[in-house]
């Protein structure tokens, strides 16, 4: 029991990481890959001016994949003492001699690692820098503004304030070892409306950041969430019908999620993605370019090397409607004869699978005001429900929300319908790209308008 106090207590280092490596190819490993995380979350969810929920938690544990030729096996634990370290690479020796051979698995070259240089503003402290009940008191501000801003708003489902920080250290058997922190925070809220003749609506927004300074407001997160709330009562259907649909971008999201789980290395190799083979065909229009970048300073997805310890990259996937690359990991890249892309993601447990940096569609040049003034009748889509693509055929349908567009106009709210189409031809008929690209996260799209797309409604 001391000794486990002892080990467990003080911070872990790189040196403890490449020991852990060590012990594995003393124990017969050909290769070994350790990798060590830590972090912590605070989560306050205040609902009705009174805490609801409250979370604080802390966790660190380290994950190591062995190698004995092309027979891999992978182990994980929480427990760092001396014992804990001892039955972890045990345990992972006593599987690899039993799982079958792998032509394609095994560590990538010693000339592929790196790090990248600079400090990409992923982790700031400041995140912690408020006490408990001023991290409360965001969440209560941001419920408080979306109630003031109008009589019709009586309920919510909650303000929030979140944060967290991480730390990983990965290192291998062929002289990688490399360590990265990170930091996050958001504020959200989510009103709750109702219309005279007893119609309820809800809807959220929220503001998410590396640090507390870049937040905006609590108050001005509760206006817009009140605002996209407000704009929903009195909702109607409209009858089935091949419109125009204007994606906002927080949907417009979802079009690049499809295409991001086509061109994931995993769905090529198994040719279970409707973008398999199609490396330098034109499968888009010509003015969608889709970008993978891990090196963008302080992104949601920017990491200074990937799972494995290759570098982040800045990819072009699509350039002008052309498919130029995939996102692989080693793995995927032996098994389809290509390079990695430096888009390997793994937990602690297990290989590693395949994670977008920041992925993003390049904006065009119109205000989103400007693409919906060029529509005679359409729906300017703001909710999606449901996870309705099939990236083997490209077969897209989802429940969806939003507000009828009439002579470049938005009328009135529109509920309880399905839009529907196919991603192969919806990518070529992407009429107009906005200009408004903001990171809320990893992944950022600006509006879209897609032509002749099938709403499902009365």
């Amino acid at each position: 029991m001391n000794s486990t106090v002892t080990v467990t207590s003080h911070a872990i280092d790189q040196e403890f990481v490449t020991d852990i490596v060590a012990k594995a190819l003393r124990a017969g490993a050909s290769d070994a890959e350790a990798a060590f995380g830590e972090g912590d979350e605070f989560e306050t969810l205040v609902r009705l001016g009174q805490v609801e929920q409250l979370k604080e938690a802390g966790s660190r544990a380290l994950g190591l994949r062995v190698f004995q030729g092309t027979r891999t096996a992978s182990t994980s634990t929480s427990d760092l003492s001396p014992e804990g370290i001892e039955q972890l690479v045990s345990g992972a020796m006593a599987l690899v001699r039993v799982t079958s051979e792998d032509p394609y698995a095994g560590l990538p070259e010693r000339e592929e690692f790196g790090t990248l240089a600079g400090d990409l503003d992923l982790y700031y402290e400041d995140v912690y820098s408020l006490p408990a009940i001023e991290r409360i008191e965001y969440a209560r501000r941001a419920e408080a503004a979306a109630m003031a801003a109008d009589t019709r708003i009586q309920n919510s489902g909650g303000g929030s304030f979140d944060a967290a920080t991480g730390r990983k250290i990965l290192a291998n058997s062929r002289g990688f070892v490399g360590e990265s922190r990170r930091s996050s925070c958001s504020i959200s809220a989510q009103p709750i409306a109702q219309s005279p003749d007893g119609g309820m609506q809800r809807d959220y927004w929220y503001s998410s950041q590396r640090s507390l300074a870049l937040l905006d407001s609590p108050e001005s997160v509760g206006r817009e969430a009140a605002r996209r709330t407000l704009r929903k009562l009195g909702a109607r259907r409209v009858p089935t019908q091949r419109v125009s649909l204007v994606f906002a971008p927080e949907v417009a999201r979802s079009i690049l999620g499809a295409i991001l789980g086509a061109v994931n290395g995993n769905a090529v190799y198994r040719d279970s993605s409707f973008l398999a083979g199609k490396l330098g065909e034109t499968v888009a229009g010509s003015n969608l370019t889709v970008i993978d970048d891990g090196t963008m300073v302080g992104g949601f997805g920017s990491a200074p090397f990937d799972g494995e310890g290759l570098l982040t990259r800045r990819k072009v996937v699509l350039t002008q409607g052309v498919l130029t690359s995939y996102l692989l990991n080693t793995y995927t890249a032996r098994k389809l004869g290509l390079q990695s892309t430096g888009n390997a993601a793994r937990g602690l447990a297990g290989s590693p699978g395949i994670g977008a940096g920041n992925f993003y569609l390049e904006p065009g040049e119109k205000t989103p005001e400007e693409i919906l003034a060029e529509i005679p009748n359409g729906l300017y889509v703001t909710d999606l429900i449901g996870h309705g693509v099939n990236i083997v055929t490209g077969d897209y349908s989802h429940g969806a929300s939003g507000l009828w567009i009439e002579n470049g106009e938005l009328i009135y709210p529109v509920e309880e319908i399905t839009v529907a189409g196919n991603l192969k031809e919806m990518l070529h008929n992407i009429s107009s790209v906005g200009n408004d690209l903001i990171f809320r996260s990893a992944m950022a799209c600006p509006t879209l308008c897609i032509e002749g797309m099938t709403i499902a409604g009365e």
